[in-house]
């Protein structure tokens, strides 16, 4: 919780949900509800607005009840429906034009494909479709009408039935991916209200975690925002959409009115967490190890795609390590491959994002793995250009509440709190693209399967 007028952070509070590729919505309400009781309540809180994970696939019935358990944007099992998706509106140039993206599984119209197919009991009695955000907001209001359901741009640009380009609902492509016509939320602008809690605080209209952690760190046209968590994702602070028909480039929109073309990658911080596991270390002597190998660790090469991937779109993939050799047989060696092969994959993102015409004025790297000192240190080598790291934070909430404290005191810009970059450490390095081009060279390898 953050002060109106400075962001000046008040109290907090957190609580855990399930892991996993889907969950039940009522995991999330009772971690909100903890973390709510944590923070000391909201009977002194004047506005309030929620910042969740994209895409995921919340299904309710005719009463507002949910289905089934909420599909989250990293399930991969609508793969399948995204190529049968892709084919069927004419093709990837089809798609972008229409969207702004092209069907991968992470897609919320991808997940109702599948339900449709897989599950066709259930999806009989589904009625409206939202995501994790609207639901959460939805709830909060308490107002159990499918009419009350609201969700921001940023969001609804994630669906692959809402363009950002235009700023309306394809019905159509719904249509295409359900099998019939769906409830769905109201798209609200950057500042409106969705309503107020029971006990009468605003509700701001929310936000996908990338826009609102965009919000929340400051970003601003010329800002890349690289943000290492469960998920990596690069996206760019732009004042036009973007439609790539190649579907690297995923053209949402932001939380301010602007656009967000954003990369995403499967694999992040967990590939951290994999590579300690595996040598028997902790995140800190991780780092050391990696800082302690040669750049591009003599050879040896990690593709991280230990959950399958996204970008590039392989959602069967598995890892790949290649280039061992008694010098390369060490924890060191692998330890800085894994660091080296999270960042190629970011850094691949950042020339797909600079591709589409952003503009780059400076990096800011973000999110839990940004904690590792051997992420920071390569990273402007990887990149290949010099990167900012705020302060540690929690961006999304921090995004969410800058846009609470906009709704109540309207404008056409969000509060002027503290911008990236105050308090912000600057890493620097000479480039060095042999990583890169040793890692692509090995990435490419892994594409070509056995017949």
């Amino acid at each position: 919780m953050r002060d109106v007028s400075t962001g000046t952070l008040v109290r907090e509070g957190r609580a855990a949900h399930p892991d996993g590729t889907e969950v039940h919505p009522d995991a999330w309400w009772s971690a909100l509800a903890e973390a709510m009781d944590a923070a000391g309540g909201l009977a002194d809180v004047t506005a309030v607005s929620v910042g969740g994970q994209q895409h995921g696939m919340v299904v309710l019935d005719e009463s507002g009840a949910v289905v089934r358990p909420a599909l989250l944007w990293n399930d991969t099992r609508s793969a399948g429906s995204a190529r049968d998706l892709l084919g069927e509106l004419g093709g990837p140039q089809a798609w972008a034009d229409a969207v702004g993206l092209v069907p991968v599984a992470s897609f919320t119209v991808t997940k109702l494909r599948w339900l449709a197919e897989h599950e066709p009991d259930l999806a009989a009695r589904v009625v409206a479709v939202c995501l994790p955000h609207d639901w959460l907001t939805w709830r909060l209001a308490g107002d159990a009408s499918l009419d009350a359901l609201r969700t921001d741009r940023s969001d609804a640009s994630g669906t692959g039935y809402w363009s950002a380009a235009t700023g309306d609902y394809r019905p159509d492509l719904l249509e295409l991916g359900f099998g019939r016509p769906l409830h769905v939320p109201v798209v609200l602008g950057p500042r409106d209200r969705a309503g107020a809690t029971g006990g009468g605080a605003a509700l701001g209209p929310g936000a996908g975690d990338n826009a609102a952690a965009a919000l929340g760190v400051g970003a601003r046209p010329g800002d890349v925002v690289v943000s290492v968590g469960t998920s990596g994702v690069v996206s760019a602070v732009a004042e036009r959409p973007v439609a790539d028909p190649t579907g690297t480039v995923a053209g949402f929109a932001d939380a301010t009115g602007r656009f967000l073309p954003l990369v995403a990658t499967l694999n992040a911080s967990r590939v951290l967490d994999a590579a300690a596991r595996l040598l028997g270390v902790d995140h800190a002597g991780l780092s050391r190890l990696a800082l302690s190998a040669p750049s591009g660790a003599g050879g040896l090469v990690l593709v991280p795609y230990l959950e399958g991937e996204r970008t590039p779109n392989r959602p069967d993939a598995t890892g790949a390590v290649h280039g061992l050799s008694l010098a390369t047989s060490t924890p060191r060696h692998l330890a800085r491959a894994a660091v080296e092969g999270l960042l190629c994959g970011l850094a691949d993102g950042l020339d797909a994002i600079v591709d589409q015409g952003a503009r780059v004025d400076r990096v800011l790297l973000v999110g839990g793995g940004a904690r590792s000192e051997a992420l920071r240190t390569l990273a402007p080598a990887v990149l290949g250009r010099p990167v900012v790291v705020p302060p540690p934070g929690e961006y999304v909430a921090d995004g969410a509440a800058r846009q609470a404290a906009w709704v109540l005191a309207g404008g056409d810009d969000p509060p002027d709190w503290q911008a990236a970059g105050e308090g912000a450490t600057v890493h620097e390095a000479d480039p060095e693209p042999a990583v890169r081009e040793r890692y692509a060279e090995v990435r490419e390898m892994t594409a070509r399967r056995p017949a």
